[in-house]
């Protein structure tokens, strides 16, 4: 008796996702570029719980910045000879909380490097363009200003600003804005000048795409890449500035708790009280190197000819 035999069909196989085979995201395949500096993402990590600390000074800080302490001034840190709980990095010679006056720093040198970047980096992506379209006679006088400004110095030319304008604040971002303007301004003119002369402006100009429009809408974007890794290493260099403008007495006033401003005040006490110049110092040095660190993996993950393959 003959038996039926059912056919063999092959089994169906998976369906193939949407992901096999395509390329990835804009968004993930710049991750995975910045992934891959170590140091960067260390960097990035650091910088995000300064601006965390920052942000959240108010509720993070055990004390008010600006709270004195008489029984308690210059207080030991908690792990020297002397110190206690009560204030983790010891008391400054008014008797202010260091760890309190620390955080609240971090605000206000976040906040110059952030105003300073800003504004610099608007400013410049205007004379840049301007530069690039409007003809050679602008360029010559923009860009023969810029070089004014580089010839001096910058911490020369910061304090001669602050010295003119009144120390504060706020004269403080001006005069460092000024001092970092150019590096924008150069940036921009010189890779508007290169996209301008490429295939795509002029199918652009051919298409009736004039004027602004034309720079902004079709070589800006295109000039983007190298102005923000110049703005993201420009923090640094802004909190540096500021920085030495506060040892200088130039910078943010107190009793403002600024770490620049902090190191002028505890100077005095260098050899008796070492951990009063020390802290602002560190602060300073941490901020700085791992902002600069995430600022090479952002040009590492930007330029297409530092990525690995």
């Amino acid at each position: 008796m003959a038996t039926s035999s059912v056919p063999n069909t092959p089994a169906p196989s998976a369906p193939a996702t949407a992901s096999s085979g395509a390329p990835p995201s804009p968004w993930r395949a710049f991750w995975q570029a910045f992934s891959e500096n170590k140091g960067a993402v260390a960097g990035l990590i650091v910088v995000a719980i300064v601006v965390v600390l920052a942000l959240l000074a108010d509720w993070i800080a055990p004390y008010s910045p600006n709270e004195q302490f008489r029984d308690a001034v210059r207080a030991a840190p908690a792990w020297a000879e002397g110190g206690s709980s009560r204030f983790l990095l010891g008391t400054d010679s008014l008797g202010r909380d260091m760890l309190s006056r620390l955080i609240h720093g971090a605000r206000v040198s976040l906040f110059i490097g952030l105003s300073v970047m800003g504004v610099s980096f608007v400013i410049g992506v205007l004379l840049g363009i301007a530069c690039a379209s409007l003809g050679n006679a602008v360029d010559v006088a923009i860009t023969r200003v810029m070089d004014l400004i580089m010839a001096v110095p910058s911490l020369v030319l910061a304090i001669l600003v602050v010295a003119v304008l009144g120390p504060s604040l706020a004269n403080t971002i001006i005069a460092v804005t000024i001092v970092y303007l150019p590096r924008y301004v150069r940036l921009l003119r010189a890779s508007a000048l290169a996209e301008l002369k490429k295939d795509y402006v002029t199918a652009a100009r051919v298409s009736g795409v004039k004027g602004w429009r034309l720079m902004f809408v079709t070589v800006l974007p295109n000039c983007l890449a190298p102005l923000i890794v110049q703005a993201a290493l420009g923090v640094s260099d802004a909190i540096l500035e500021a920085a030495a403008l506060g040892f200088l007495g130039l910078g943010a006033q107190p009793p403002t708790a600024e770490w620049g401003t902090m190191l002028a005040d505890a100077r005095e006490f260098i050899r008796s009280d070492p951990w009063l110049v020390t802290l602002p110092g560190l602060a300073i040095l941490i901020t700085v190197v791992s902002i600069n660190l995430a600022g090479d993996g952002l040009r590492d993950a930007l330029d297409p000819k530092m990525r690995k393959t």
